[in-house]
């Protein structure tokens, strides 16, 4: 049996952890379908959810914005958080790190050559609710050591036995619309709320 996660495994901005209870419980109106689609997938906590409660069921999670590839580089994310940790030495927790803390972070950052999950530095370097997601970006901000004092545990039983794609949901409507027995799960993110670090910021709005 597959880990039930209560949370997403890395850093996702609007995750649905706050809702996964009353969520799993409207589940049980919806045991004999055999289809689900996840229009809005964000961080795959619904279609990890579904898939949890409902084996059997097919399970198609849209993840446009990607977070399967940072699911799969984990370690590496990992790797880069202990270099800049030992950056960062001894600094107090949510201190501000110093321009040569600062300028010791970007230079390791800037020498990765494999992945590097900007939104998970992010959420260790900088102030609550601010996301890079290019070394561009990260090189503006001013930093903070908030930085994960443990590694990320891998999980790649996560979106285990989900069909995991990436398209427009408006395609990816279409595309199931008339198959007998599919619920959507429709969850985008708020039209008033930052959407800085998806994919495409215009890709949800009302036409």
């Amino acid at each position: 049996m597959n880990q039930n996660y209560i949370q997403a495994p890395l850093p996702f901005q609007g995750q649905k952890r706050r809702f996964l209870t009353a969520f799993k419980e409207a589940l049980n109106g919806f045991q004999s379908k055999i289809i689900f689609v996840d229009l809005f997938g964000g961080s795959g906590l619904l279609s990890h959810t579904v898939k949890q409660a409902m084996p059997g069921a097919q399970v198609v999670y849209n993840d446009f914005d990607g977070y399967s590839v940072r699911l799969a580089n984990i370690a590496n994310t990992n790797a880069l958080l202990a270099d800049i940790r030992a950056s960062v030495g001894t600094l107090e927790g949510d201190k501000k790190l110093s321009d040569e803390q600062r300028a010791r972070v970007l230079e390791r950052v800037g020498k990765e050559t494999g992945y590097v999950d900007y939104i998970t530095l992010s959420s260790s370097l900088l102030f609550s609710m601010n996301y890079a997601t290019s070394f561009e970006e990260l090189s503006k901000q001013a930093m903070y050591n908030c930085i994960r004092k443990s590694d990320y545990l891998l999980c790649s039983d996560y979106l285990a036995g989900v069909d995991v794609v990436k398209m427009d949901y408006k395609e990816l409507y279409n595309q199931y619309k008339n198959i007998p027995g599919v619920v959507f799960l429709v969850d985008p993110p708020y039209l008033s709320t930052d959407v800085s670090t998806y994919s495409k910021e215009d890709y949800w709005r009302v036409d």
